[in-house]
């Protein structure tokens, strides 16, 4: 099958690109990577009368490590939107400020896939389990995005709406992320279960940990992978363990916390919702067993 007839756009810059979502409204479909657009154009899952193709705006690709505001005493990682995931996977500053984007690399698909998929692309697709998107939401990422009325910021705990739905308006592109950097006694790990490597997660889990100089658990991060309609957090697992000695919080009491707040976990041909529940609270447990190890040593 080939994908319905459709006007191909080419922008050079992120203010063309913007104007033609601008023009264009719901008839336009911003076009990144393309590794989940184009198989579902293909198969005629969807259909846009204009593709805005942005993988030539150079401005979109780049990895910025910079300080937000005169106040803050927290660094960021400004990652550009058109930054291709192999690039993301292989940056020294990724993997020394946010270590997570670096370990969650590998598990998207093949090297192909990220040779050619972006970030942006990738958050803005909103797959329930995009490790990109999980790691999002487990740092309290910022999600950057421009139309023809500005610039503005939106927190990652409000970007993701419903399945393959986001909070960008019809005239906005996605830009940019911003990933906090964690320091101090912080330990990091990403567990999923597949059928096979490159396969999407049937149940995955993200979890970041900060500890204090009394092993008292001081953050807690954890995002979840193939758990809803969407990308999910683990929020009363992070809530619960806040504050408590990490010795005396054990790898499956954190695992069925982290799923108890989840209001829909669905069902398919990979299993049933009591079966991806299961794996997920396991994913959860081991990616919290491998953090905390990191935390108390480092």
């Amino acid at each position: 099958m080939k994908a319905a007839p459709f006007a191909y756009h080419r922008p050079d810059t992120v203010a063309d690109a913007v104007a033609l979502l601008g023009e264009y409204g719901d008839d336009a479909k911003i076009l990144a990577g393309g590794q989940s657009l184009v198989p579902m154009l293909a198969m005629r899952l969807t259909h846009f009368e204009n593709l805005v193709d942005i993988s030539r705006v150079d401005e979109l690709r780049n990895i910025d490590l910079r300080r937000d505001g005169r106040e803050s005493r927290e660094n960021t990682v400004w990652i550009g939107a058109g930054t291709p995931h192999a690039l993301v996977g292989m940056d020294d500053e990724v993997a020394e400020s946010v270590p997570l984007l670096n370990l969650s690399t590998p598990h998207i698909g093949h090297f192909q896939i990220r040779t050619r998929g972006t970030l942006g692309g990738a958050i803005a697709h909103a797959d329930p389990a995009a490790e990109y998107a999980a790691v999002a939401l487990a740092l309290d990422a910022t999600i950057e995005a421009v139309s023809p009325q500005g610039r503005r910021q939106i927190p990652a705990s409000g970007f993701f709406t419903g399945l393959w739905e986001t909070a960008l308006a019809v005239d906005e592109i996605l830009t940019a992320v911003g990933f906090p950097v964690w320091s101090g006694r912080c330990g990091f790990a990403v567990q999923e279960f597949t059928r096979r490597h490159g396969d999407f997660a049937i149940a995955g889990a993200t979890v970041a940990v900060e500890l204090d100089d009394q092993d008292m658990v001081t953050r807690c991060g954890i995002g979840l992978l193939g758990l809803g309609s969407t990308p999910e957090r683990g929020t009363p697992a992070e809530e619960a363990i806040v504050g408590r000695p990490v010795t005396d919080i054990t790898a499956e009491e954190l695992g069925r916390l982290a799923l108890s707040g989840l209001q829909y976990v669905p069902a398919d041909l990979q299993g049933t919702a009591f079966y991806r529940t299961r794996v997920g609270a396991t994913m959860v447990a081991r990616a919290w067993t491998e953090a905390t190890t990191e935390a108390l040593h480092a």
